[in-house]
């Protein structure tokens, strides 16, 4: 049978496209009604399965093991030939998400009928189980220490600290430092007594009303200018008080400001609760560096990680923009390398750093692009880094039994 097609004049069917035209959709045409092509011809069906087999091959920059098997990929949602990867990162603070971005995008991008990849992020702080902890609802303790006084590790705990409430983590700051307490003007809140909820002593808090920072300190409760001179066995019993009976509530990190040197507040804690790891803090010059030496090695004794080293006071920029190294630079890097452990990173002496401590904003040096906020937030990540390293691929932390005595 021959049909003979009508001449074209012009005029096409509600929802014509020239492009779509086809012989076979001209002679439906010519014979009185319109048969659209099958959408499923023509876009290729994205298989499951193969998603997930991409995802398998993007591996953690830091932990070197697969997203997916670290249970960090929630969802893989598919439509038409967009896919949508919902990743759960370990901690707020991931120096890699940009990395992580990229490498699932590529990954799933080469899956067959893909044409779009969106990735989305949320984040899930991991801990390590602890047999028998005093802080349930902590997940991670973090100790800031040095082998001697006047490096500004005060200085570097509260900023971690800070840091880490920046990001979106939820974060307790306890002032350990119980003969030198200087955490309440660090923060602003001056020498204000703590509320009481029943018998649980509740922690103030700072910054936005959204996510706190949670602080606790001696120096709230002793008066201002007291000495405090006492022996292992009271420090011991107020470092337990601080961690049965401040209210921490849920927390991501607790920072714990350590007092300088190797004494009984680091065996209490050792003692008392399985720490995640210790926070080295040094200036450069060599003196202060072998008082860092012995922090690590008692740190390593009590079976404590090291989660790494932060080089503070690194040099001098002046407002002509020469650089003055006054205490040397690069100590604390080379004593990390030397020792095998991780290098946090380093930070400038700058004028503002002790202004806005001693102004108790401590959130203030960690604002904006200046080099010191930019050196700062690097160690907040870096460190927040390590802590997901420690958890996902060592054993937890044992606490160890000491008889302390005075």
């Amino acid at each position: 049978m021959t049909i003979e097609l009508p001449a074209d004049t012009g005029a096409k069917p509600d929802g014509w496209d020239d492009k779509r035209q086809s012989a076979g959709g001209a002679a439906a045409w010519a014979i009185g009604f319109w048969i659209w092509p099958d959408k499923a011809e023509q876009t290729m069906t994205v298989n499951h399965d193969a998603v997930w087999a991409a995802l398998k091959t993007v591996q953690d920059p830091e932990i070197f093991k697969d997203i997916v098997s670290l249970n960090m990929v929630k969802d893989a949602a598919i439509s038409g030939g967009q896919v949508t990867v919902s990743v759960e990162l370990t901690t707020p603070a991931c120096p890699m998400r940009d990395r992580i971005r990229q490498d699932v995008t590529a990954a799933v991008s080469g899956v067959p009928g893909v044409t779009e990849v969106k990735v989305s992020f949320s984040a899930n702080v991991r801990g390590v189980d602890q047999a028998k902890n005093l802080l349930p609802g902590v997940r991670n303790v973090i100790a800031v220490g040095a082998g001697k006084g006047g490096v500004g590790k005060s200085t570097m705990a509260v900023s971690i600290a800070a840091g880490l409430s920046m990001q979106g983590a939820k974060v307790g700051l306890l002032d350990g430092d119980v003969y030198g307490p200087s955490i309440p003007t660090m923060t602003g809140l001056g020498t204000q007594s703590p509320a009481l909820r029943g018998e649980q002593i509740v922690p103030f808090r700072v910054g936005p009303a959204a996510n706190p920072l949670r602080v606790m300190s001696i120096g709230f409760i002793v008066p201002k200018e007291k000495a405090l001179i006492w022996r292992g066995p009271m420090v011991h019993g107020v470092i337990r008080q601080f961690l049965e009976q401040v209210l921490w509530e849920e927390l991501d990190y607790l920072v714990v400001d350590l007092p300088p040197g190797t004494g009984d507040v680091s065996l209490t804690l050792a003692q008392s609760i399985g720490l995640t790891g210790a926070v080295i803090v040094a200036t450069p010059q060599e003196v202060a560096l072998m008082d860092a030496r012995r922090a690590v090695r008692m740190f390593q004794q009590l079976g404590v990680s090291i989660l790494g080293v932060v080089e503070n006071m690194s040099a001098f920029i002046c407002e002509h923009g020469t650089q003055y190294d006054i205490f040397g630079r690069g100590g604390a890097r080379t004593m990390a390398a030397e020792m095998g452990l991780p290098f946090l990173g380093d930070v400038p002496i700058d004028m503002s750093i002790r202004k806005q401590s001693d102004a108790g904003d401590p959130f203030a040096n960690l604002a904006g692009d200046s080099p010191v906020a930019r050196s700062l937030t690097s160690i907040v990540q870096n460190l927040a880094g390590q802590i997901s390293i420690r958890n996902l691929t060592r054993p937890a932390g044992k606490a160890i039994k000491l008889d302390i005595t005075a």
